[in-house]
């Protein structure tokens, strides 16, 4: 029998057990999945939880739940991989052997790595909404926010959900609007990219977004330190920006036990991999899914369920001896709220810009365009998330690759790198 460790019972490694599971029904393939918690968060319903329009218990399952028949699930943080003796020793001691690993940890928020982001001031003018207890505490200060400076600060990339502070913004100022003191608050996005995304066809429009919702867009600031006592950012060049309110996105970075597995990760403690076949980079036997892989795409659910596939097919052909399938094209879509029950649809590969259109083909959801029709999609996609991208269902015409139907691309070919 051949062993298949999956570390991470998030998106990624949830959905890697359940399509290698279907994949192997029989007793060939035995599937072990580690995590810390039993806790799986749909993340996407973060962003959801300040501005009351979600609670923590809707957006939280039993991780081991999740799993089919036939995969084990084991409760315990991990403390390293030894890459030389194809093992995962566990904080308890116990050591797993394995074929094949999957890394799917994911990426974790570092707020002490920005100086004065959790000294006075933390979960009182300054929060997060990127875990569950920063979501919950924000929506009860923002229930009580009656005016003053609110800034959405991006500490630094990668990030998680790249869109999510940008979406926060807009339904700040939408949820502002809906209790009658959107004309109290000043709302300033704080970025350290050079303009609102990174994609620029998808920049500009969302730059004009914020630009009619009346919400000013400061790039390029770096930030080296948040005062919570003050109410100031500051960054690295002296520039500063005030506030009453900080949404702050903390720098991130891999899971620790990576940087304790000599030649498994970066120096972020992400883990390098190839990025057509997700095969890491430092053993061939070693796996990498979701924001713990360090790829040239985002770090977004999207990203994980279309990698999903190729991962899966290419674990099978690893033990099967046979050449790797170098299907993954980068492919990532991302729904942007902007409020007003709208979002906008984004959809682009290594080699492609956000463009035009319509997802997946020539009728479907309007691409650069905000819509009641992609806000609905948002709102539908956790049923979804729950019932069929976990269980690695796989979707009739909805593979790993961007589509191209509907879509105008030949100017726009090579500008996504």
């Amino acid at each position: 029998m051949r062993r298949v460790v999956i570390l991470g019972g998030g998106t990624g490694g949830t959905l890697a057990a359940n399509r290698l599971r279907r994949r192997h029904p029989g007793r060939e393939l035995e599937i072990t999945v580690v995590d810390q918690d039993r806790a799986h968060v749909y993340q996407p319903g973060l962003l959801f939880v300040p501005f009351g329009l979600a609670t923590p218990e809707e957006i939280v399952r039993p991780r081991d739940r999740q799993l089919l028949g036939g995969i084990a699930f084991l409760e315990q943080p991990v403390d390293r991989v030894d890459l030389g003796t194809d093992s995962v020793r566990l904080a308890d001691g116990t050591e797993l052997a394995y074929d094949v690993l999957v890394v799917a940890t994911g990426a974790r928020l570092l707020p002490g790595e920005t100086e004065g982001l959790l000294g006075p001031g933390w979960m009182r003018d300054v929060f997060t909404f990127y875990d569950l207890a920063g979501a919950a505490a924000l929506a009860a200060r923002l229930a009580t926010f009656e005016g003053g400076r609110l800034v959405v600060n991006v500490i630094d990339m990668p990030i998680k959900c790249p869109v999510a502070p940008l979406e926060f913004a807009m339904l700040a100022d939408w949820f502002l609007e809906e209790r009658g003191t959107r004309d109290r608050v000043e709302i300033t996005y704080v970025t350290p990219l050079d303009a609102a995304f990174t994609k620029p066809v998808a920049a500009r429009a969302l730059a004009g977004l914020l630009d009619e919702k009346g919400i000013e867009l400061v790039t390029e600031f770096n930030t080296g330190q948040v005062d919570g006592e003050s109410g100031t950012l500051t960054s690295f060049d002296g520039r500063e920006v005030p506030f009453d309110l900080a949404v702050v996105v903390p720098l991130h970075g891999g899971a620790e036990y990576v940087g304790r597995s000599p030649g498994l990760g970066d120096d972020l403690d992400f883990v390098p991999a190839d990025p057509r076949t997700l095969q890491s980079t430092a053993k061939p036997n070693v796996f990498v899914i979701g924001d713990a892989a360090s790829v040239p795409t985002s770090k977004a659910g999207s990203v994980t369920h279309f990698e999903g596939e190729v991962l899966v097919e290419n674990v099978g052909r690893f033990l099967a001896g046979e050449p790797l399938d170098a299907e993954y094209d980068g492919h990532a879509n991302c729904f942007i709220e902007t409020g007003f029950h709208k979002a906008l649809m984004i959809d682009f590969n290594y080699d492609t810009e956000p463009v035009g259109g319509h997802y997946p083909g020539p009728v479907g959801l309007p691409l650069l365009k905000e819509s009641r029709l992609n806000h609905l999609g948002k709102l539908m996609f956790q049923w979804f998330y729950w019932h069929t991208l976990l269980p690695g269902r796989d979707l009739p015409g909805l593979g790993p690759d961007m589509p191209t139907a509907g879509k105008s691309l030949a100017r726009n070919r090579g500008a996504g790198r």
